[in-house]
């Protein structure tokens, strides 16, 4: 295992095997090490104090492309190409229409890559690989154009208050494109930012706070002091050392794919399916929790994520954050465990496309959150799944929450169960996410004789979600403010049934209000 070939430096061969593990996953690993490090001297000796903008963003993008090219080999050089035919792209069809363009090439490029890696090249070998890096900077790209356009082409009103927060006004400079899509803080594993957010924070303007006043006119607030990020580091870091411990004593015990064993099918008696499946896949979201958390805590500890400060004056350092591990694990329904898991994605999504479609915009949005992920088959299974337990879920606690909200036992009798049904939910979802090829996914679900599957489809079909007078009221306001094109049966449905999105408008309200609070 530890001897898999790489295209990137094998110069950490010797160490890989040593710890046993492929040399992608150990290049990987080092290199956000030092990108934690190398953004500690950022943020010390290139702080926006007494260091120019042109020389951040130098530096950022030539650490960024150095961590690529150590990880990637020349494959790294898709990444320069992606970015620099989208720029051209923007320049050359003007602001229209560029984003539909940007759009189209961006997922596009991405998925040619993608297809040639998994079909030709390196089928099922699921390690560190070029196209994560691209699936981040496929976000950015297409995020930026549409930002881009809503700034420099729509019109405020027709623009939603998100929208308008994060509109750009002017085009962005080669060098401030390329910084955005290849820092080295982001370059391996993300997250997702803002193009505002990341040119407010090389510009050092993150500090410098502004707040509404009652009349709805910003009122500058006295300059706060700038917060430092350490305690936030250490605390990420130390969730990065659990996940990873975790990861390698426990996760490699419990594999996903024994859900699947002949043997284990034929013997196992039903609850010990149900809880193998669950502990399997708890087993294997530490991985996910490691390398978010890190790549997290090496943008903040480069002094990017601040948020601002809570009610008590404390500093907020999850602007970017792309998880809330007790959150996910202690889920009580499919929408509260899609609210807190790759949070940057959903608001993404939701931004490009669920917001922007102009029919059946929760459909919309799970196929281009299946393409985006890749080519495997798994992914198109997961995600046609997940479309059938959101709106079962959703059905669920519309017809039959607000019997169990009083007495405080009967809820909590309520919590217990609806945590155990969403646990195993989420786990029977996402098992052909895991094993990726369509044979080992289908051997599972017919294991299981498709139960879910059904019993999903029974709850949709008798149990019809009502629409209450003050979700018609809701509605109704939403509508206001967002673009006439939407239609309204459509967009009711999409906002209750894909509970990521749900989640990303109320993320966009305290975004909204924090872009209102920041001095561009």
């Amino acid at each position: 295992m530890a001897t898999t070939s790489t295209t990137g430096s094998t110069l950490l061969q010797p160490l890989s095997n040593a710890v046993q593990l492929p040399i992608d996953q150990v290049n990987f690993v080092v290199c956000q090490l030092f990108a934690l490090l190398a953004a500690i001297w950022f943020r010390t000796y290139l702080h926006s104090s007494k260091t120019s903008s042109f020389i951040r963003h130098v530096v950022a993008t030539l650490l960024g492309l150095y961590l690529a090219l150590f990880c990637f080999g020349w494959y790294a050089l898709h990444f320069l190409v992606q970015s620099g035919i989208s720029y051209c792209v923007m320049i050359i069809i003007g602001v229209e229409n560029m984003h539909k363009y940007c759009f189209v090439f961006a997922l596009g490029y991405l998925t040619v890559c993608q297809v040639t890696r998994v079909y030709i090249f390196d089928y099922g070998q699921y390690s560190a690989d070029f196209s994560g890096p691209m699936m981040i900077i496929t976000q950015k790209i297409t995020s930026l154009a549409y930002e881009i356009h809503d700034g420099m082409f729509r019109k405020d009103e027709e623009l939603t208050s998100s929208q308008r927060d994060l509109a750009v006004r002017r085009m962005p400079s080669l060098l401030e494109y390329l910084s955005y899509n290849c820092n080295f803080m982001g370059i391996l594993a993300g997250p997702l930012c803002s193009y505002k957010d990341y040119i407010t924070f090389i510009e050092g303007r993150s500090y410098h706070m502004t707040q509404s006043g009652e009349n709805g006119k910003e009122e500058i607030q006295s300059e706060r002091t700038e917060p430092s990020p350490n305690t936030a580091v250490i605390q990420k870091l130390l969730v990065c050392g659990l996940s990873l411990l975790f990861h390698l004593t426990i996760s490699t015990t419990l594999p996903v794919e024994y859900n699947i064993d002949e043997h284990f099918q034929a013997t196992a008696s039903w609850p010990t399916k149900i809880i193998y499946l669950y502990i399997s896949l708890l087993a294997a979201r530490p991985k996910y929790y490691f390398a978010w958390t890190l790549a997290d805590a090496i943008n903040n500890a480069a002094g990017f994520g601040f948020r601002g400060y809570d009610k008590n004056g404390a500093a907020c350092w999850d602007l970017i954050s792309n998880l809330r591990i007790q959150q996910i694990e202690m889920s009580t329904s499919f929408k509260m465990f899609l609210d807190n898991w790759n949070i940057q994605t959903a608001l993404w999504l939701k931004r490009v496309c669920y917001e922007r479609a102009s029919f059946s915009p929760t459909i919309q949005t799970f196929i281009l959150s299946a393409i985006w992920h890749g080519v495997y088959p798994g992914y198109y299974l997961t995600f046609l799944t997940g479309v059938l337990m959101t709106l079962a879920a959703r059905a669920m606690r519309n017809n039959f929450r607000h019997y169990f909200i009083e007495p405080s036992q009967l809820k909590l009798l309520y919590d217990v169960i609806t945590w155990i049904v969403t646990q195993v939910a989420i786990s029977y979802t996402v098992v052909p996410f895991v094993l990726l090829s369509i044979k080992p996914s289908f051997t599972f679900y017919s294991s299981w004789y498709y139960s879910l599957h059904i019993l999903g489809i029974l709850v949709v079909l008798l149990f019809p979600v009502k629409k209450t007078q003050g979700r018609k009221n809701a509605h109704e306001s939403i509508q206001l403010s967002q673009s006439k094109k939407f239609d309204e049966g459509e967009h009711s449905l999409g906002r209750n049934s894909f509970s990521t999105t749900n989640n990303v408008c109320n993320q966009n309200q305290e975004i909204a209000s924090r872009h209102s609070s920041l001095k561009q």
